[in-house]
């Protein structure tokens, strides 16, 4: 009985496995494996892993095309700048530019090529010294976006590339000594957040600008006179040690007509002498010349202006005379100490110091036009409280000078200004050996002009 029943039971198993190869074998069938092999290979895309899933192929670049994506970027920002008419680069222009930017799209796509060409602008339109124009580059930033939100994105520097060009904002108003304000701050917090770079980059220009702001006893006026005379007087009193010293006008620059009605434009003179050279040049010896040297550069901010200088040879060592302190001419700065204090065995009482005597200085000037002729002219208005000068002769060592003063306007042969009677240069050897005369002349410097 057992064996009939497995007997039964084998041939029913064998029918199923028939059926189910023929319908294996069907094109449903194997329509429907299909599909299900497509559903099981679209599972198992889901559940990869999400790190390989975000990875996407990259396609390579090289370096040089980063390059110039960037310049052109750079270059069309700085378009919008190149369209305005040079006379017509004002302030209210680069802010009218600032403004087309910023609406022509809200998210500001390529706000960092902009504030960049801004800023190398800025000196063409007159507005590298304006406060207010640094505020408004600012404002291009979008706010609440650079901002981070946890420390590990404070950690490691969110958005590098837009707080690095906030920096260089800051930077340049401190090339420009400019301090921030409170909008400034204001604006670096939206735009960047309390413990960004370029928050802490105001915070120590906010430190040590009013420390370094008064720091120069000397301070030169912001902005600088635009008077060719006081912008003399201001630079001549700079120069000047003596407060005593006495800024006399001799020429106001003007236009004068010759008598075949030729203009001719006169240099302005203005010179400075303090009551101590007016003693050392009464004491000159008469039978040395004195030198005007020049021109000699002096800066003041972007602005450079020359002088000229009345000066004489250093006196020799032999004719030198000592001369006996007052010690009652000044108490708070005394001129000669003589104190007595004890000295032990290793004390080195020689000190090697370099004593150079380059002459003594009896008078300087400032001109804008440092030709021999107009220097004669200053030369003649020092000699009315001077009267030595008629007696000494002058010799001139002129270099040549900036282009201003090489192209400035010569006078004719005929309507030159004749040199004052008194002020006659003499000739320092008539009287002397002419081979005494060549010794003397190439001792002193070359380019000596009588």
């Amino acid at each position: 009985m057992k064996s009939t029943r497995c007997l039964l039971q084998l041939l029913r198993s064998g029918r199923t496995a028939a059926r189910i190869s023929e319908l294996l074998l069907s094109p449903a069938t194997s329509r429907l494996s299909v599909l299900h092999n497509q559903q099981q290979q679209a599972l198992r895309h889901f559940h990869c892993s999400p790190a390989s899933a975000k990875i996407r192929p990259v396609p390579a670049r090289s370096v040089d095309e980063d390059k110039t994506n960037s310049t052109k970027s750079l270059a069309t920002q700085e378009d919008l700048f190149e369209q305005v008419p040079e006379e017509s680069k004002t302030k209210a222009t680069f802010n009218q530019v600032i403004d087309v930017f910023t609406k022509r799209d809200i998210r500001r796509r390529g706000h960092v090529e902009f504030i960049y060409a801004a800023l190398k602008k800025m000196s063409e339109f007159g507005v590298e010294k304006d406060l207010s124009v640094y505020n408004k580059l600012l404002d291009v930033f979008p706010k609440e976006v650079f901002v981070p939100r946890n420390y590990i994105q404070r950690m490691f520097n969110h958005y590098p590339r837009q707080q690095e060009c906030g920096v260089q904002i800051l930077e340049q108003m401190e090339s420009y000594g400019i301090m921030p304000n409170v909008e400034t701050k204001v604006l670096l917090v939206q735009i960047f957040g309390e413990k960004s770079h370029p928050v802490r980059k105001y915070q120590r220009i906010m430190y040590w600008f009013p420390r370094f702001k008064h720091v120069n006893p000397f301070p030169v006026p912001q902005p600088l006179p635009e008077d060719p005379v006081d912008l003399a007087r201001l630079s001549l009193t700079r120069i000047a040690n003596d407060l005593d010293s006495k800024i006399t006008v001799y020429q106001l620059p003007c236009t004068d007509i010759t008598e075949s009605g030729e203009e001719i434009q006169l240099p302005h003179i203005v010179g400075i002498q303090s009551p101590s050279q007016m003693e050392l040049l009464a004491k000159h010896n008469p039978n040395k010349p004195v030198f005007v040297e020049g021109p000699f550069p002096l800066w003041l901010r972007k602005t450079c202006v020359y002088y000229y200088v009345l000066r004489a040879d250093p006196t020799p060592p032999e004719e030198k005379e000592e001369e006996v302190y007052d010690p009652e001419r000044c108490f708070d700065y005394p001129l000669q100490l003589d104190l007595d204090l004890d000295r032990d065995l290793g004390d080195d009482e020689s000190f090697d110091v370099d004593d150079l005597d380059e002459g003594p200085v009896f008078a300087m000037c400032m001109t804008s036009q440092g030709d021999q002729v107009t220097l004669n002219q200053w030369i003649s208005g020092l000699q009315q409280n001077n009267p030595i000068l008629g007696k000494v002769p002058t010799l001139f060592r002129l270099d040549a000078g900036i282009q201003e003063l090489q192209a400035a306007a010569q006078p004719e042969p005929g309507h030159s200004h004749p040199p004052h009677p008194e002020t006659q240069r003499e000739d320092p050897q008539s009287d002397e050996d002419p081979e005494a005369v060549e010794e003397e002349e190439s001792r002193r410097s070359h380019g000596m002009k009588q």
